[in-house]
């Protein structure tokens, strides 16, 4: 439901925003890239019923290059997913790099970066939750929080 205000969000401490896609650079090479495709979803899933895994929140864009946008909890969460011999994210990546490996019909990519109180800023108008809003909470921008500086001194109340 859109939320007809100006809103910002914030996460209480320190989290992590990964940025994680693929790209088809074949399209005919289906059984290259589908896998790929289908391996994140369930990842997703099975992350979503675990919350103490520490995954907060994904957003997610698909077209020829498709983007994920997730929120962590920690570095350490994320880390400790991504090296879990039990969940669904190492036998995803050794698939892939059996099937595909560089042969180059299908790539895949990611960033990771954290974020702490006073290093990030954000505002949503006539939005529906979404993002940092939906994986954190969100608050009235108004008053002093109408700009994006005083939206990075990090203080959600000041007026």
């Amino acid at each position: 439901m859109t939320r007809n205000e100006r809103l910002a969000a914030t996460l209480d401490g320190s989290f992590v925003v990964f940025l994680i896609g693929m790209r088809i650079n074949n399209l005919i090479k289906v059984n290259k890239w589908l896998p790929v495709a289908t391996a994140m979803p369930r990842m997703i899933k099975e992350l979503a019923q675990q919350p103490e895994l520490g995954f907060l929140h994904a957003e997610a864009w698909f077209g020829r290059t498709t983007i994920m946008v997730q929120y962590w909890r920690s570095m350490e969460h994320l880390l400790g997913y991504a090296r879990n011999k039990e969940a669904e994210h190492l036998p995803a990546w050794r698939a892939f790099n059996k099937a595909v490996g560089t042969n180059g019909a299908v790539g895949i990519w990611h960033e990771t970066y954290t974020a702490s109180p006073g290093t990030y800023e954000n505002i949503y108008v006539n939005m529906p939750p979404f993002g940092l809003g939906r994986a954190g909470t969100v608050y009235p921008a108004v008053g002093h929080k109408q700009s994006a500086a005083n939206r990075m001194s990090g203080d959600t109340h000041a007026s």
